[in-house]
């Protein structure tokens, strides 16, 4: 949600404030603020509705004043509308301190009506607001920072990021979080604070995650960390994996086009190290030794968006090879429902970001459950691998565009991977069938890379198609969660009708949704290992076909059997039936990529949505 930049040392701070808040600008928002303490220790801010560009054109035409500290934010509005009165920085201690905020504060509510009887009056509709005014009320009484922080972060119920900076403390930001990513950049006479790593990878790659229930105080030469109790925490230093480039389009159109045609690189080296001699290691699995892994007896993944459509894919491999059964749950469901769980059950989290909090709660219901936990996620100590037993990192690099493209694959192969391991330890999953999956998996690059060919057709494809208003995608057996995607995508970026069904369920009702012209992608699964659900799809593809649809058939090179019955067929390269989803998908993300484009839509940042989706 929420972009965070926090600074202070002797570079050009607005310099380092306005690139973070670029780098952050995947994360979705609708405006944008600054704030500097001056030379002369006053605050002086700016912020604006809109993108990030407004901000900067303000900027130069009223010029901030120069300083060593400030802080940044890129908003994503909850309490109150995108305007510029309700933007952060807010302030407090009449005019002396300025906050932002990541989250959302559940009891602003009682807090302001009580700062109201007290005399205080406010300028905008935010929560954020409220604990900049009960912030600045605590500062005045207790003249430091880290302290009113102590205390006013204790009065207040939600999920929160906050960085705040006050006129009479300069070179000192202070940071609290409580259900919300905050990361600490160290540099050599200059820190950082950031909501991920982006905001500040440009001028470090030396890290310092934030732990739940943490302050943060950061001058240009030191980091302190303590708990909301004022005691002293210890922290760990890491180092970002990637640089400042690999967050750049590179040339690419969109993020999401560079995003699509790195997945071959993605999934390599998710698989890198992993495959030894044809067996699969998975070091970072921690306490989830195979004695654990042998006792468990069910499986329960949670995820949501395009996370849970991974999970759903995995779902029938690992079924498949460790005979476990697999429930696939939505993350923000899950909790509320007061589910069946025992000490043999294993929790398996998706995320991308790692900081998604519906996941990242349920993640915390399990373990209070004293269930076992572990998290698939593509960002290095993000809080939910550290809140689990255990984790297998993805090692996509980072993911700018907000529709996830080689997030999605690489999830894919990570949930597979550990889908390999958990059969060899259980025993239910022979060495030649190992060794058969690894070389598939091995292959993989190589056959992601060919159906990226494609891309031509497809753009032609989409062209054609840019007033369709409608479009629905079909599949069978882990076809089709790869339609429930293919949909997704369409959805996000498109702003077009589109639903994924199984093929299976179509005389159940939605073949009514059938008219002539209407365009269906079918994900056609192989007619060498899977001929009957092969035959099926067919009848499928000729029943809408009768009724007028257009059909836009994703199948392996020389299925004929399908040729005369599709419209248009898309091929991909041949391969076993669990690997193929990860090779049909492909062609549909760069069909909504390409749609979206040719309706002059901003294919990177779709209205209404965020990268990381950091409240509930």
């Amino acid at each position: 949600m929420c972009g965070i930049v926090g600074y202070t040392g002797a570079n050009d701070t607005l310099a380092v404030l306005m690139g973070g808040l670029k780098r952050l600008e995947y994360r979705g928002y609708d405006s944008a603020g600054v704030a500097v303490v001056a030379a002369d220790s006053s605050i002086d801010t700016r912020k604006r509705a809109g993108k990030l560009a407004v901000l900067a054109e303000d900027l130069i035409e009223h010029p901030l004043a120069a300083g060593t500290t400030g802080i940044g934010h890129t908003r994503w509005a909850t309490h109150g509308g995108p305007t510029d009165e309700n933007a952060h920085p807010h302030l407090g201690d009449d005019g002396k301190l300025a906050l932002i905020h990541n989250g959302i504060i559940e009891n602003f509510a009682p807090l302001k009506d009580e700062l109201l009887a007290e005399g205080y009056h406010f300028e905008s509709e935010t929560d954020t607001e409220v604990v900049a005014v009960e912030l600045g009320r605590a500062y005045r009484r207790l003249g430091d920072l880290r302290r009113a922080f102590s205390e006013v972060v204790n009065r207040l119920e939600g999920t929160f990021t906050l960085l705040a900076v006050h006129s009479d403390e300069p070179g000192v930001v202070v940071a609290a979080r409580h259900n919300s990513p905050l990361m600490v950049g160290l540099g050599t006479g200059e820190n950082f604070l950031g909501s991920d790593v982006a905001a500040f990878v440009e001028h470090t790659r030396r890290a310092v995650a934030i732990g739940e229930d943490n302050i943060a105080v950061i001058t240009p030469d030191s980091v302190e960390v303590t708990d909301f109790a004022g005691n002293r925490v210890e922290i760990e230093e890491f180092e970002v994996a990637w640089d400042a480039s690999s967050a750049d389009k590179g040339g690419w159109s969109s993020f999401m086009a560079k995003e699509i045609a790195e997945q071959p690189d993605a999934i390599a080296n998710t698989l890198r190290g992993r495959i030894v001699e044809g067996a699969v290691e998975i070091p970072e699995l921690g306490s989830l030794g195979p004695d654990i892994l042998k006792d468990i007896d069910r499986i329960v993944i949670i995820a949501c968006g395009t996370a849970a459509y991974a999970a759903s894919t995995a779902k029938y491999a690992i079924e498949a090879w460790a005979r476990v059964p697999v429930d696939v749950e939505l993350s923000h469901e899950f909790r509320y429902r007061t589910p069946v769980l025992s000490a043999r059950t294993l929790l398996i989290s998706v995320s991308q970001s790692g900081e998604t909090m519906d996941t990242l709660m349920a993640v915390k219901y399990a373990r209070d459950a004293g269930v076992k936990t572990l998290s698939v996620c593509n960002t290095q100590s993000a809080t939910i691998p550290r809140e689990s037993d255990g984790v297998i990192y993805t090692h996509a690099g980072p993911e700018v565009a907000v529709a996830s493209t080689k997030a999605f694959v690489a999830q894919i192969v990570a949930l597979y991977l550990f889908g390999l391991h958990l059969g060899t330890v259980r025993g239910t999953l022979s060495t030649e069938g190992l060794h058969d999956m690894t070389r598939q998996l091995l292959a993989l690059p190589e056959k992601l890379a060919e159906v990226l060919e494609v891309t031509d057709t497809v753009r032609q494809l989409a062209h054609w198609m840019a007033d369709t208003r409608s479009v629905l995608f079909l599949g069978r057996h882990v076809g089709y969660p790869i339609a429930l995607e293919g949909a997704l995508k369409l959805k996000e970026i498109s702003y077009i009708h589109a639903e994924g069904f199984a093929a299976g369920e179509l005389k159940h009702g939605p073949i009514a949704l059938i008219e002539p012209g209407q365009p269906v992608f079918v994900v056609v699964p192989s007619p060498r290992s899977s001929a009957e659900l092969h035959s099926k799809i067919v009848s499928n593809i000729q029943e809408i076909r009768a009724r007028g649809a257009r059909v836009i058939a994703i199948a392996e090179k020389g299925d004929a059997a399908v040729l005369p019955f599709a419209d248009e067929v898309i091929p991909v390269p041949l391969a076993e039936p669990l690997i193929q989803p990860l090779l049909s998908v492909v062609p549909l993300q760069l069909f909504a990529l390409e749609l979206s484009t040719a309706k002059g839509l901003d294919v990177d940042q779709p209205r209404n949505l965020a990268k990381s989706v950091t409240v509930e």
